[in-house]
């Protein structure tokens, strides 16, 4: 599972996510990619899926980028406890979405292949995503 090696704090306050993405919004590795369309704490286990299910489907051909990573800790209070006496335990990491930013890259696959793998991916993800294509892509048709 994703999850920094070491962390300055143990405990982070919750902040507030507004606006759309300002950075990690355009392809930087591959052909294919999904894009955020929601704001959303993604989980690593989320993301450890995600992944899992695009390699199953690629056969490990080509290759994959994971554009977020969870760096954020989550703390959370065991249940029926009362208010007070302090903050909870860190109970695992979140990365931080917003609407555009991109998830997963994808190359080395065909257009057809990609469009599943990433759908399949998508669905493991709590949020609304999109398929996105290079805007400067050409598939290779060379078939003899």
């Amino acid at each position: 599972m994703l999850q920094p090696k070491k962390t300055k704090y143990r405990r982070q306050q919750k902040g507030r996510m507004k606006g759309n993405s300002q950075r990690g919004n355009q392809l930087a590795f591959g052909s294919y990619g999904i894009k955020a369309m929601e704001t959303c704490w993604m989980t690593g286990r989320q993301l450890e899926a995600a992944r899992i299910a695009v390699n199953r489907y690629m056969q490990r051909q080509g290759q994959v980028w994971i554009r977020v990573f969870p760096d954020k800790p989550i703390t959370k209070k065991p249940a029926e406890v009362r208010m007070g006496k302090g903050k909870g335990a860190p109970e695992g990491f979140v990365a931080r979405v917003t609407p555009g930013r991109i998830l997963f890259e994808a190359e080395g696959v065909s257009l057809d292949v990609a469009r599943e793998a990433l759908r399949l991916a998508a669905q493991k993800l709590p949020i609304k995503t999109k398929f996105i294509v290079r805007h400067d892509f050409v598939e290779s048709t060379t078939e003899e």
